[in-house]
Parts: C-alpha cells; structure tokens; sequence
C-alpha cells in the first residue's frame, strides 16, 4: 500500500485516479505531477516502486500545500470571515449557501432535511354537557 502525504492510496486503481485521494489533488494537479515525474498514468498503485513513491511524496511536499494544512487553512479563512463580519463570514454563521445560490427552493445539502412550518392544530376543548354526566 502506497502512503502519499499521510494518505494511503487505493492499491488497485490507476495512479492518476489514486492521487485524487489527497485532499488538495484534483485532476489536473495529479495529470501535471505524473507528467513532471514522467510515470505512467496507467500503472497501479500496487505496481508502484519505492522510489516512485518516494518521487511522489517528495513532489507534493515540496511545492504544494494538502491535507492538514490545507484544511487547517481554510477553516482559518473561513474563520476569519466570521470574525471581520463579512457577507461570507455570515452566511457561513447562518449555516447558508455563501457562494450566491438561491434559497428559497433547493439549498437542502446546506440547510439539512426540511422543518414543516405552519399552522398547528390544537386541542378542541370539548362540550360541557358531553363532558360531565348529567344529575338526575
């Protein structure tokens, strides 16, 4: 099992798709490091050498920011929106959408399922002369 950047990559998939796993690699930054280290983006993770994951963790770690620093990173932007009062930082506080999307329909994977607001029915009290007996 290969371990890139505190990650351990799926043995059986493709290099180029493996390195997506890194919080922080997408798709054209896992393409422009296979290119760089000139490797196969068709080799398994399971074929890979020890040098060739040495050549990787070396690439990532010296020019790019993943994982824990990354996300430590932006919870820190994010909190420092917070903080300056920014429209972001409040529609981040508020749990909404902070990129312009709408809200009045959609927006469920941020808001979380739907709360049923409305009217409630109450209790009728019931009649006098059902309630008690009747004295004879």
């Amino acid at each position: 099992m290969a371990r890139v950047a505190g990650v351990d990559l799926p043995k059986n998939k493709r290099l180029d798709v493996a390195l997506r796993y890194i919080y922080g690699v997408g798709q054209a930054l896992s393409d422009y490091i296979i290119a760089s280290l000139s490797l196969d983006p068709a080799k398994r993770v399971k074929d890979l050498s020890e040098e060739e994951v040495n050549k990787i963790n070396g690439f990532i770690a010296k020019g790019y920011k993943v994982e824990g620093d990354l996300r430590r990173e932006v919870q820190q932007n994010i909190k420092r929106y917070m903080e300056i009062g920014s429209y972001r930082g409040y529609r981040h506080r508020r749990n909404l959408p902070v990129r312009g999307q709408r809200t009045r329909t959609n927006a469920r994977t941020k808001r979380g399922k739907r709360k049923t607001v409305g009217a409630s029915k109450v209790a009728r009290e019931a009649p006098a002369a059902a309630a008690a007996p009747a004295k004879a």
